[in-house]
Formats: structure tokens, sequence, C-alpha cells
């Protein structure tokens, strides 16, 4: 017969095992975590314009709630901490553009490209869209499909009507809606669109040429694609050949914006879409008050708003944009 030494094994090796299996979901769980990681560029413009840190911070509050997903907020520009893409199931830039643009400096697009290689995801929205065809518009184009390219592509403000809503993860619980933004549109996109899927396109109207040509605003062929009333995507899905996924989002001038819930809703999707996270059947619902959307506003010129209602964020936004949001 066994002795009590026997036992006394046993009766450990049940505890050790109880422990390991209790565990084990917390374990899986953290494994299955998907990380978001958004950068968020330095004050620029006027105040509810180009928000970077404000609209960050408020995706990163919209999230919270989803399980098993993690978003880390860099704010005023490239992180300065050790690492800090460790983990990262996707990357996103909200951010100034252009020459400027915060991925495009030092080495940094090498860092990047390694990142790419493991399949992160890539993203950027509004003025982020933007770099230079020679330093970082072929990286931008591997990496989401499309990106803004000067003398190609316009930023022009107008109202966008999104009659036609398509199917995808990313729409999931978005409803036709019309808003005002600064819109960019003709993109320079992969050839042929291979890999890229429309998410928000509308036809643009004749006013929106009404500039004369340079590298933001106007050019022949984007003359030719208005004249002809072919629909203009503002905002896109990327399936890389790797796997890893992009995604475009030209609007977000207007910070009051983000009050739409249709508007935010096609952005929150994205950001879980692009992290391979499952996007909620409904999209992802987020309460936003008139509140919500004043804070952590970035120090600028001028008087702070002050918004006590939503007929007062109208208000506020017709006063400082070229029309108030529409389609609520």
């Amino acid at each position: 017969m066994p002795g009590p030494f026997y036992y006394r094994i046993v009766k450990y090796l049940r505890r050790i095992s109880t422990a390991i299996l209790c565990a084990l979901p917390l374990v899986l769980q953290a494994a299955d975590t998907k990380k978001i990681v958004l950068i968020a560029g330095k004050p620029s413009h006027g105040p509810l314009q180009h928000e970077h840190n404000a609209g960050s911070l408020l995706f990163q509050r919209c999230l919270a709630s989803v399980p098993n997903v993690e978003v880390i907020v860099y704010q005023n520009g490239w992180p300065t901490v050790a690492n800090p893409f460790e983990g990262a199931d996707s990357i996103v830039f909200f951010v100034t553009g252009g020459k400027a643009h915060e991925a495009i400096k030092e080495n940094r697009l090498s860092e990047l490209r390694a990142l790419m290689e493991k399949g992160v995801g890539f993203g950027a929205i509004h003025y982020g869209v933007e770099v230079p065809k020679e330093n970082g518009g072929a990286e931008f184009l591997d990496w989401m499909g499309g990106y803004f390219e000067t003398h190609w592509s316009v930023n022009p403000h107008w109202d966008a009507e999104f009659k036609l809503i398509p199917e995808h993860p990313i729409t999931r619980g978005v409803k036709p809606f019309t808003i005002n933004d600064e819109w960019y549109f003709h993109m320079r996109f992969q050839p042929g669109m291979k890999g890229v899927t429309p998410i928000l396109s509308a036809r643009a109207p004749a006013s929106t040429m009404k500039r004369g040509d340079g590298a933001h605003s106007g050019n022949p062929a984007v003359r030719e694609s208005v004249a002809a009333g072919a629909p203009q995507h503002v905002a896109w899905a990327y399936e890389r050949p790797n796997g890893g996924r992009g995604f475009g989002f030209t609007g977000a001038h207007n910070h009051l914006n983000w009050g739409n819930p249709n508007f935010r809703k096609v952005v929150l999707n994205a950001l879980l879409w692009i992290s391979k996270a499952e996007v909620p059947q409904g999209g992802v619902d987020c309460d936003v008050t008139d509140e919500d959307l004043m804070l952590n506003l970035d120090p600028k010129k001028g008087q702070r708003p002050r918004v006590r209602s939503r007929s007062d964020l109208r208000k506020q936004q017709q006063q400082q944009f070229i029309s108030p949001t529409l389609g609520k």
C-alpha cells in the first residue's frame, strides 16, 4: 500500500493542477489582448481644429469597455519612452502631416517597416494621411493602401453625403449620414484598388473645385473626376499581401464632428479591425456628451471655447468652421 509520503505528493500535485487551471483563462485572455497604439500630434490650427490629443483620448475612453483591447495614447508627437511599440497590434497616426509628419523623421520609416513586415496594422487620420511622395509615399501606399499625394489629391471643405454604406466590419452599426468637414479626396491608391475597400464615398460637388490648381487645391485629373461625378473615397480599408491591415480616414479637421455617432463609429470600428480584434455586430457604441468634446483640448491662441448646450455646440462649430454638423 502507498505510504503517507505518496498521499502528500498526490495532494501537492492536485493543488498545483488546480492553480494552473484557475490561472489558464487569465493567461489566454492576456495573450489574446489586442494593443492599439495611437500617436497624437502636437497642437495645430485653431481651437476645435486638428485636436489630435483630445480626439485620441476620446478614442481611448470609447474603447475602454471593449473586452481584450488595450489602447495606448502617446501625446504631442513621437513617443519618447523606450520600446513604445512592443506588443502593438496596430499603430495609428493622428498628426500634422506633409513634410512635418512624425513617421518620416529620422529613421522612423525603417522602424515602422520592420513592424509592418510582422503584420502590425497601420492607420492614419486626417492630415496624418499625407506624406511627401518621395519620403513616405511608397511606404504609406504599401501599409494602408492609399495616401494624400500632393498635386493629385485635394483638401476642400464640403458637405459629404454618405448615402450608401458598404458591408464591412468597419461599417457595422453605421447608418447613412451627411457631415461637413475638410474631406480630402482623390487619394493615391494601390493600382486597380487592389486590396482596397472603400468605406465612405460621396460625390464631391463642383464647388470643391473652385480653387486654382496647386499642391492641395486642384489639378486636371481631379477636376476630370469630379466633373464625371465619380464617387470620391474619403475612408478606406486595406488588406496587405502579408495579412496586415490598414485604414485611412481623411475627415476630422472639425473636432466637434466626433459628436456625430456615425462619424465616430467608423473610426472606432476601424481601430479594432486593423488590430484584428472582433468588431461588435452593432459597432462600437460610445456615448459622447457636449462636455466630453471639450475635454483635453490643446492650449491654443484665442479664447477657450465655452459650451453649455448642444445648441451652443452648433453655434460654436458654425463660427469656427464652414457649416455645422448635419445628420444627427
